[in-house]
Parts: structure tokens; C-alpha cells; sequence
């Protein structure tokens, strides 16, 4: 058993995990490249639909994430990631979660706050 790449256009859908305490950090897209380099190298390397390329996670940040786990759902065309994410933000925007924003009373509100500043992290 393995990920289905003939699925989806060849592009899986990714969750990564927190090993440590469950906390889901983001969700990504992986191709078979980005799956094989991730196996490799024990770290996450996933495919950027927006720059159409092969994205080792942390190149610019230095947030890598080192893998712990890989799991595969029932149908074989989702991939879950338990990492341990070195920098302690998985998100861009300089969270530890993509998901910071939480739904209540009828608005998404910010939780938590930024781990780093990306205009300093991400200079271009």
C-alpha cells in the first residue's frame, strides 16, 4: 500500500500534524517527487501550486519540519504527517498553525500570536 498519485491530477493532499501534542500545523499538496524527497530525507518537501515547484518546507524560514510518522487514509489519496516543527511556526504568516483563526459569534478571531515577523524572516 502506498499514496495514490493517479488520484487528483497527481496531487495528494497533505495534513501535518504536531507528533508532540496532535495540533494540526497546515495543510499542503505533495506530488510522488515531493513524497520520495520526503521519504529520503526524513524532512517535509511538498509541491507549491502557487510557484508550480518542489517546496522543501523551511528553506527561506529555517522551519523545517523533521518527520515522525507518515500515515495514508482508507482510499490512499491523503497524506497525514506527524512532524516536529524546529522554529516553532509552520505557518507563513509566522504562526505555529495555519489554522490560528477560529469561528465565533458569527466572525473569525486571531488566537495566539505570531511566533516571528515574516517581512523580517521572509526579506525579498
Amino acid at each position: 500500500m502506498k499514496p495514490d498519485f493517479t488520484k487528483q491530477n497527481g496531487l495528494l493532499p497533505v495534513i501535518a500534524q504536531d507528533s508532540a501534542d496532535g495540533k494540526v500545523l497546515m495543510l499542503a499538496y505533495m506530488n510522488q517527487t515531493a513524497f520520495d524527497k520526503t521519504v529520503e530525507t526524513g524532512k517535509a518537501h511538498y509541491w507549491s501550486r502557487s510557484r508550480q515547484k518542489l517546496w522543501f518546507k523551511g528553506e527561506e524560514s529555517g522551519n523545517v519540519q523533521i518527520v515522525r510518522d507518515i500515515y495514508i487514509d482508507c482510499d490512499s489519496d491523503t497524506i497525514l504527517l506527524k512532524v516536529e516543527q524546529i522554529g516553532g511556526a509552520a505557518c507563513h504568516t509566522g504562526f505555529a498553525s495555519c489554522f490560528y483563526r477560529r469561528y465565533n459569534g458569527g466572525e473569525f478571531e486571531i488566537e495566539g500570536k505570531p511566533v516571528f515577523d515574516p517581512r523580517e524572516v521572509y526579506k525579498k
